[in-house]
């Protein structure tokens, strides 16, 4: 049986292994795959790893041979999974791997915009300490959080997670879902917060959402965190609102398009800090990740697939 894995970099750049692969097949392993050659390397291949290769109705039309797709990753956007479903292709994903890798991001962004260690270590190194008056000074604000309300748009395993970390820090928690008791609409929510942070997967329906409707509805100075999916955010609008004081900061570890490109607005914007889409990599969680797609496929060989995405599902958290 023949495996391909179409981009592996993003999960094993060396620091892992794939061996745990090896006993089901002769293994190909691709670090990166362009879209245009994406259907000559699935080739005939019945099993494919990838992590943010696109499968569009063109490539499973192409790939005949095609049986399993393992995401490596929890989301599947990039997967056309009614394509799949209709060809007879079973998508299985990695849920809950990267939750506390994601949850930890969400906080040390959080925490660099309310103390600014950056700013205030950058000062010292450069003589800044060794030169003041007295023991102490403060470049900026410096903020904290026991009191602040910080709403979770989204309240799955991750947004869960930032919840019980946020109560913690003497935080009130309160969170946005459609499909959970207990939540507050998304405009009070809004409204409400001092700290919005993003925890929810991109769909066709939330696309955008958080756009320059929203930021008019936003309680003034609030904090924005994403570390979710960039597309939830209209980069424009979240430009704007940190430009014209909307909002007093963001922390961004995912933006609209990635990489990031050329001319994003969110390069100049003020009092933005962004990470290039690295929450969910720690080493620990990629080890998780690649320790999943192994028994993925494993189980869908005993004709027991686990973590099966059905053609009717969107993007779960």
């Amino acid at each position: 049986m023949k495996i391909v894995i179409l981009d592996g970099y993003q999960v094993n750049d060396g620091d892992l292994s794939w061996d745990g692969l090896l006993p089901f097949g002769a293994l190909a392993v691709y670090d990166r795959t362009p879209k245009e050659l994406v259907a000559e390397r699935v080739g005939n291949a019945e099993i494919v790893f990838t992590n943010k290769v696109f499968f569009t109705k063109e490539v499973f039309a192409a790939c005949k041979n095609l049986k399993f797709i393992g995401v490596l990753a929890t989301g599947f956007d990039n997967i056309d999974i009614v394509e799949a479903a209709a060809r007879g292709v079973t998508v299985c994903n990695v849920p809950g791997y990267s939750t506390l890798s994601v949850a930890q991001m969400t906080f040390a962004l959080l925490l660099e915009i309310v103390c600014k260690t950056a700013l205030h270590s950058e000062s010292v190194l450069k003589g800044g300490w060794v030169k003041a008056p007295d023991y102490s000074y403060r470049m900026a604000p410096v903020t904290e959080l026991a009191g602040k309300t910080i709403g979770l748009v989204g309240y799955g395993k991750i947004g869960a997670a930032v919840g019980k970390i946020a109560e913690a820090f003497g935080m009130r928690v309160i969170f946005y879902s459609p499909t959970k008791k207990g939540a507050t609409p998304l405009n009070e929510l809004l409204a409400r917060s001092d700290v919005v942070s993003l925890h929810c997967p991109l769909t066709a329906v939330n696309r955008g959402m958080l756009d320059k409707t929203a930021f008019s509805k936003i309680k003034r100075g609030a904090i924005l965190i994403n570390t979710a999916r960039g597309g939830l955010v209209d980069d424009q609008a979240l430009a704007d609102a940190l430009n014209d004081g909307t909002l007093s900061a963001a922390g961004l570890d995912v933006v609209s398009v990635e990489p990031m490109r050329v001319g994003n607005p969110l390069l100049t914007a003020a009092n933005v800090i962004i990470t290039p889409h690295i929450a969910w990599a720690s080493r620990e969680a990629r080890s998780r990740l690649i320790d999943i797609s192994v028994a993925n496929l494993a189980a869908y060989l005993k004709g027991k697939p686990q973590n099966k995405i059905n053609c009717g599902v969107d993007n779960p958290q």
